[in-house]
């Protein structure tokens, strides 16, 4: 196991390297760079840039270089001082930028996603052993909602209903009294007190799609011989089910962590704009807005980045969970 994941670790170097090079490329694509659409916002305001102005920023920036001299020069930061550049809207490095926002939306996805599997994994299994019963009809039922109706939609739904109910309005983090104050147990309870409404929405809306995945790999897992020869031999009911085939079942929910964990944060970017909440979600919207490259590039590269270790934790994880797999 140790020597597999090693080898999977190295692989990760090139292909990381690729991701690189492909999300620079893409972030270059649209007309224009950062400095035009800033002539273009400040032209609409009723300011104007001269071409010596122009050419200024553009050196300042570094957009006269090639293209491949920009991203040589990008990677050369992160891989020998993690210095994803400067970010041009903010005018601050990167790294100062996420730093404050990156713990946030680690802790709401990864909050998120433990919601989503304590909701979607007891519901998956009582609806599979109930099949056909007026409870599997209602819990698909519930599926079907939760896949369509999209995160923004219910966190606004949620936001209108506390609203309607307690007169609280969910705005940012914290409540306005507290903006700006230092940290004290009053201040950990309203933030706790803003911060469920972005995780339940979050972990809502990724409970319809593994419900019916768990629902579907556990129904086949049910008809096969072993769980009938299980019970054959005086097994009680809930080890039978649990020991044998939802740890079986549950192979698919394990296998999808690596995609699961950027999809959350991608997921986050509208409900975190719907919310008010300064997570990197709407950094990363403005920064493809406004062409501030390297600020999309560092966080494109953290999500990357989250999908190949996430991946490599799946593939452990599959090893650990499921007896069959074993890896050379």
């Amino acid at each position: 196991m140790l020597e597999y994941i090693i080898k999977r670790s190295l692989a990760m170097i090139p292909l990381l390297f690729l991701v690189s090079v492909l999300s620079f490329v893409i972030i270059q694509l649209p007309p224009g760079d950062y400095v035009e659409s800033y002539r273009l916002a400040l032209e609409a305001q009723g300011g104007r840039l001269n071409e010596a102005q122009l050419a200024a920023l553009s050196n300042r920036y570094g957009l006269n270089k090639p293209l491949y001299t920009q991203y040589f020069r990008w990677i050369k930061g992160i891989v020998t001082k993690l210095d994803f550049g400067q970010s041009f809207r903010y005018d601050r490095p990167v790294m100062s930028v996420l730093g404050e926002r990156i713990p946030r939306t680690v802790g709401i996805s990864l909050a998120s996603l433990l919601l989503t599997w304590i909701i979607a994994v007891p519901f998956a299994i009582f609806s599979a052993l109930r099949q056909y019963s007026i409870w599997d009809y209602l819990l698909s039922f519930l599926n079907i909602i939760g896949l369509a109706v999209p995160g923004f939609l219910l966190a606004l739904i949620l936001l209108y209903l506390v609203f309607q109910t307690t007169g609280y309005s969910i705005t940012g983090l914290y409540s306005e009294a507290y903006q700006g104050a230092s940290w004290s147990i009053s201040k950990l309870l309203d933030l706790f007190k803003n911060l469920w409404l972005p995780i339940v929405t979050l972990g809502i809306s990724g409970t319809a799609g593994i419900m019916r995945v768990l629902r579907a790999t556990l129904l086949d897992e049910l008809n096969k011989p072993y769980v009938t020869t299980a019970r054959a031999k005086g097994l009680p009911e809930w080890k039978v089910i649990l020991k044998y085939p939802v740890r079986i079942a549950i192979n698919p929910l394990v296998s999808t962590i690596g995609w699961l964990l950027p999809s959350l944060i991608g997921g986050e970017i509208v409900v975190s704009k719907v919310l008010n909440i300064p997570t990197t979600g709407p950094v990363l919207l403005n920064a493809l807005m406004v062409q501030d490259m390297y600020l999309a590039g560092g966080i494109v590269m953290i999500l990357s980045c989250l999908t190949v270790v996430g991946t490599l934790i799946s593939d452990v994880l599959l090893a650990l969970t499921d007896p069959r797999i074993r890896y050379d």
